[in-house]
């Protein structure tokens, strides 16, 4: 079968074969993401959309409604795949969450894939014949996954650009546009194979268009290798990190029963020797436990801060989550509380405590608690009335390291809002617990999310994770060291240094709103022409 009998049959589909070529269009998508990587495969699927969008021409509001459909299944595929993961958490307790699976595993793909149903809805209304479609597909689906990463607190998972972040050359442009510019780059290269198949009264020349966006890709790896040669990996002087990864289970890890069990592996962890000449804790600065470390209010056990003390060595200090009361709560009244991080020296003194500010819906809140917890309906981690959220992000200092910026979990997903602006910090640390998600594709798509906002920003990334994968990552993207999924340990390592502030830092979405301008201008004229 030729490339244009292909397009033809995709732009004629309709019914369940129209639905059922967008959703599959949808979910191999997802092969462009981590671990996979595998983004040649936008080559193939991101063409199926615009020949969907063709093939909507008819109906009401000229097809936007027909196309928007196609967008819904696509999307709902995309998502599907690519989010399953959250599956796994329900299954963490069986007997309260699991017959909530089936509703969450399709019920969040379902809602996410609205937005592409709006941007696909939108580029049908400003559709044109030729190669001008793909930059409004790229402009629509852009402006689409924008909403999607702000609305309701938005969740920017899985936007298009990640595609562009390996191998680590291309994500270098990151630097430049942010993830909303690679985003709109990526949906006009992978989409622009789709004008081969047009007629030659539409595209006289149908290889410009393709060899373009090969041409883009070129200029982008260039700069970035030229980045990543230009500026080897430097280290903050005196700085020596130990990250200790525990990969406790998560049934273990709220439970208070296991308190002591808890704490003894840390501690033995913690001061495990790693080679001949370490010391363990001894060699460290700075030692980093994950998300939530755990199952009890750190500073109202007494005997567990007596343990953090006798383990840290005079001049380190303990980077640590945790649960954290209000301290208006009496122990008889705790129900809501913070997820925190506590920084603690050797003499058990708190230096310093930052309130996780973007909560996780569902996760640590329910929207509309009261109602919902009237129902019968409690988040996953089962704490009454929700977690509370932190007042605002903040730098927090301590001695020996530059300021650094504290982020719990998926606080790190968010261009452009991570770090706040006018405030710019040595390094950024991330605090998570993945373990949700067990062995599943999340936990490496959260630090490709993660990689990416150290490129964004220009900084450093520390990564501690309880079940993986944990990083020490240089503010080009590049791993210094990592623990793998799935397994205990420690990880030892300098800091690395902070660059100057990115043109991404500096001038935020500029480069996107031009991108876009030029986009609905050229749309625009080729529409007037057509008339």
């Amino acid at each position: 079968m030729t490339l244009t009998r292909l397009a033809y049959s995709i732009v004629l589909a309709y019914g369940w074969r129209r639905a059922a070529i967008a959703f599959l269009a949808g979910a191999a998508s997802v092969l462009a993401l981590a671990p996979f990587n595998a983004w040649p495969v936008l080559f193939v699927t991101f063409p199926v959309l615009v020949w969907l969008t063709d093939g909507a021409a008819a109906g009401r509001w000229s097809g936007a409604m027909t196309a928007a459909a196609a967008g819904w299944w696509f999307g709902f595929g995309y998502f599907l795949a690519g989010l399953y993961w959250v599956g796994y958490a329900f299954l963490v307790d069986a007997k309260t969450f699991g017959w909530l699976l089936p509703l969450a595993v399709t019920a969040l793909p379902a809602g996410l894939a609205l937005f592409t149903a709006a941007g696909l809805g939108f580029a049908r209304l400003i559709w044109v014949r030729g190669p001008a479609r793909v930059l409004a597909l790229a402009a629509a689906l852009t402006a689409a996954e924008w909403l999607r990463g702000h609305v309701l607190t938005g969740f920017p998972w899985n936007t298009y650009g990640y595609a562009l972040t390996q191998p680590l050359a291309l994500a270098q442009s990151a630097s430049l546009l942010g993830l909303w510019g690679l985003t709109f780059i990526a949906v006009a290269v992978f989409a622009s194979p789709a004008v081969l198949a047009d007629e030659r009264a539409d595209t006289p020349n149908p290889w410009r268009t393709p060899i373009l966006g090969l041409v883009v890709l070129a200029a982008l790896a260039g700069y970035g290798a030229m980045r990543l040669q230009t500026h080897p990996t430097g280290f903050v002087d005196g700085v020596r990190l130990r990250i200790m990864q525990p990969n406790l289970q998560q049934d273990v890890k709220f439970n208070y029963a296991a308190k002591q069990q808890v704490m003894d592996r840390y501690i033995q962890l913690s001061d495990r020797a790693t080679g001949p000449q370490s010391s363990g804790v001894r060699d460290a600065t700075h030692l980093i436990w994950p998300e939530s470390a755990f199952p009890f209010f750190l500073t109202r056990e007494a005997d567990a801060l007596a343990q953090i003390t006798q383990l840290l060595p005079p001049g380190t200090v303990l980077i640590t989550g945790a649960i954290r009361a209000p301290e208006s709560a009496s122990n008889a009244s705790i129900s809501r509380a913070y997820n925190s991080i506590y920084v603690i020296d050797h003499a058990g003194s708190i230096l310093g405590i930052y309130d996780k500010v973007h909560l996780v819906p569902f996760g640590e809140y329910l929207p509309f608690q009261q109602l919902l917890e009237h129902a019968g309906l409690m988040q996953l981690t089962k704490v009454q009335g929700g977690f509370i959220p932190g007042a605002r992000r903040r730098s927090m200092t301590i001695a020996r390291t530059p300021s650094f910026l504290p982020l719990i979990c998926y606080e790190i997903i968010f261009p452009g809002a991570a770090v706040p602006r006018g405030e710019r910090p040595g390094w950024l640390i991330n605090l998570t617990n993945d373990g949700w998600f067990g062995n599943s594709t999340g936990p490496y798509q959260h630090l490709q999310q993660a990689r990416v906002r150290a490129i964004e920003e220009g900084l450093p990334l520390v990564r501690a994770a309880n079940t993986g994968i944990s990083a020490v990552i240089d503010p080009l993207g590049r791993i210094v060291k990592a623990l793998p999924l799935g397994t205990e340990g420690i990880l030892d390592s300098p800091l690395p240094r902070a660059l100057a502030p990115t043109a991404f830092v500096r001038v935020g979405d500029a480069a996107l709103i031009i991108l876009l301008v030029i986009s609905l201008i050229t749309v625009g004229r080729a529409r007037m022409r057509a008339k």
